[in-house]
């Protein structure tokens, strides 16, 4: 398609060049082939020169078919839930409204909700009678336990791990420019710190996956010199180890050979055209203790950092194993951020896009009720990442343990994301996830680098109107109290009574329920294996 509209964009434009020679040439009746050639031919230029839409940069004049669509679609289309190709729902509104905090655009509208309020399942937040005034200060915490020498002062809302491979050099670059001009981080995914997350100057997160992309040996393995010689950067504000992610919770991956550039290569550390393989497991540690040791590591060879990790929920034993060597050990991770299963990937098995791992609710719930079980929740913080689009994503989450939020989809929108669904092919339309030259060129850095901070200023902004209108002060004050379900069409009730919450110290002293004791007893924290 793009070859057939950079074609036409040629012919028309040839000709238009044609009907001026034949008209100094021969007669001036060739000047009227002038009317519809000199018409498409400067349209075709304009999309070419344009640096505000991918599609029309990469895709002149057959682009605005795309447009055209949209403008005549009847409006309340955008209201209907739609599905991807795993049958994952989203709906047009959560995009519609991240597009236009991008670009800046007033995002209210009129006559109400156009939601079903009586639908089995519709949430909403209690506002107060008696609102606070509006924070003029953002919102941040400090991220870094007592073991932590330079802890990070960290946004509530930060972009998620999205690697260098998956994500073009352009599209890290405008995710990092706008992080820096926004003051919050961005996550380098697994593969690696590229030169385009280095660019503009912006905080990182070093994720460090089962692959120790750009800190490993010949053989695969985590090399800590390596490590430390990257990781005492200014630059890199945090460490995170994944362990496992949502969206394709306790899966590897492999990215082909013939997408493994010098560039690639360099970046993660491997030969140049040869298949990279990330395990599902790790080979640093295989145990609870092992994993909090790591963490210890990473913290002192980055330099008294925060270091932490990230997971998907499975079996709650394992995390509660994680929780009896902290406990044993008395080495705390700074943070955990808990990926929910809806995640998102560029690909993935179908099974494991759908039927693995704990959604975010659930995995978010039982992480906060172990920590304050066994009395360790005032010891780190709580990231959490899986579809979060706006304040009220943001405000459900904090009211059931999280401390702040990581986006991924919804960064990936700003930067001209369509979900076109090519993730996994290198053909993305518009230059976000591809590293062919010839399409993310058309992704204009300094352009989507805007959208980027006005997405993540106007979503902050939102929190805070939403913050006030609670009666509250910052985001952190908000409880399960605050957070309403419809159970069914005649019933209504709070996060508080919906789900059970432990009390500080319960699980060492030997109270929850029974489930969560037959959890508890079968932890170990010398193994993730059952104990029984």
């Amino acid at each position: 398609m793009r070859i057939v509209s950079l074609g036409l964009s040629f012919l028309f434009i040839l000709a238009a060049v044609a009907c001026i020679v034949f008209g100094c040439m021969s007669t001036w009746v060739w000047f009227f082939g002038l009317i519809p050639t000199g018409f498409f031919a400067g349209v075709a230029i304009w999309d070419l020169r344009q640096k505000h839409h991918s599609i029309l940069r990469n895709y002149p004049l057959l682009g605005h078919l795309r447009f055209f669509a949209e403008s005549i679609r009847p409006e309340i289309m955008q209201y209907f839930v739609e599905q991807d190709e795993q049958g994952r729902p989203y709906t047009r509104t959560e995009r519609s409204a991240v597009y236009e905090r991008a670009k800046n655009v007033e995002d209210v509208k009129p006559f109400g909700t156009q939601l079903d309020v009586y639908n089995d399942e519709y949430e909403f937040l209690a506002h107060s009678i008696a609102p606070k005034p509006l924070s003029t200060e953002p919102f941040r915490i400090d991220i870094g336990g007592s073991q932590c020498s330079k802890p990070y002062s960290s946004s509530l809302l930060n972009i998620s791990a999205m690697s260098f491979g998956a994500l073009s050099p352009n599209a890290l670059m405008a995710l990092n420019k706008g992080a820096a001009k926004g003051g919050f981080f961005h996550d380098t995914g697994e593969g690696g710190v590229s030169p385009y997350h280095k660019k503009y100057g912006g905080d990182l997160v070093w994720e460090i996956g089962t692959g120790y992309f750009g800190c490993r040996k010949d053989d695969g393995s985590f090399d800590v010199d390596t490590f430390a010689e990257q990781a005492v950067s200014d630059q890199i504000k945090m460490v995170e180890i994944k362990v496992s992610q949502g969206a394709k919770a306790g899966h590897g991956g492999v990215l082909p050979g013939s997408k493994v550039d010098a560039e690639i290569a360099r970046t993660r550390g491997i030969p140049i055209g040869k298949d990279c393989i990330s395990p599902a497991y790790h080979s640093a540690f295989s145990t609870p203790i092992e994993l909090l040791e790591f963490v210890q590591v990473l913290r002192e060879k980055s330099g008294g950092k925060p270091a932490g990790f990230k997971l998907c929920i499975g079996k709650p034993s394992e995390f509660l194993a994680i929780c009896k060597a902290m406990i044993e050990t008395e080495i705390l991770p700074d943070f955990i951020v808990v990926d929910g299963g809806e995640g998102g990937t560029g690909a993935g098995p179908i099974e494991f896009l759908n039927h693995m791992g704990s959604p975010l609710t659930e995995g978010l719930l039982f992480v906060q009720n172990a920590l304050v079980g066994s009395n360790l929740r005032d010891k780190l913080k709580i990231g959490c990442s899986a579809k979060i689009t706006n304040a009220f994503g943001m405000a459900s989450r904090m009211a059931i343990g999280a401390d702040w939020c990581n986006a991924a989809r919804a960064f990936m929108f700003s930067v001209g994301c369509i979900q076109a669904q090519r993730c996994h092919t290198n053909t993305c339309p518009v230059g976000v996830a591809t590293q062919d030259a010839k399409l993310f060129k058309g992704l204009v850095v300094e352009d989507k680098a805007e959208r980027v901070y006005h997405y993540h200023n106007n979503t902050m902004d939102a929190l805070a109107e939403v913050v006030a209108a609670s009666g509250l002060n910052h985001p952190t004050e908000f409880t399960p109290d605050f957070m309403y379900r419809r159970v069914n069409p005649t019933c209504v009730r709070s996060y508080s009574d919906i789900y059970d919450f432990l009390e500080p110290g319960q699980l060492l002293d030997g109270g929850g329920d029974a489930l969560w004791q037959k959890y508890w007893n079968r932890a170990s924290s010398k193994s993730f294996t059952h104990a029984s």
